[in-house]
């Protein structure tokens, strides 16, 4: 299973990271952790919103969509 998330900086509440993990609870350890550098600064994070994917690749290419201009208007208007 392949998870698809979205976290918020409890620090800096206007941050916001999507990513993608096969280990979802480890990945958002990592963050907190300070082990990612994309994320590092403004940790420490929450997990708001993540969703299952029996599929590698369907995740990474959602991961992707939500990335772009109009997959952050899809997720603040439907996910967050």
């Amino acid at each position: 299973m392949w998870y698809v998330y979205i976290i918020r900086s409890i620090a800096s509440s206007g941050q916001l990271y999507y990513g993608a993990s096969a280990d979802l609870k480890q990945r958002v350890a990592d963050h907190n952790s300070g082990k990612s550098t994309h994320t590092s600064k403004f940790a420490p994070w929450e997990l708001v919103w993540y969703c299952a994917f029996p599929d590698k690749y369907k995740a990474l290419e959602f991961e992707k969509y939500l990335k772009t201009g109009s997959g952050k208007a899809f997720a603040n208007k439907r996910l967050l």
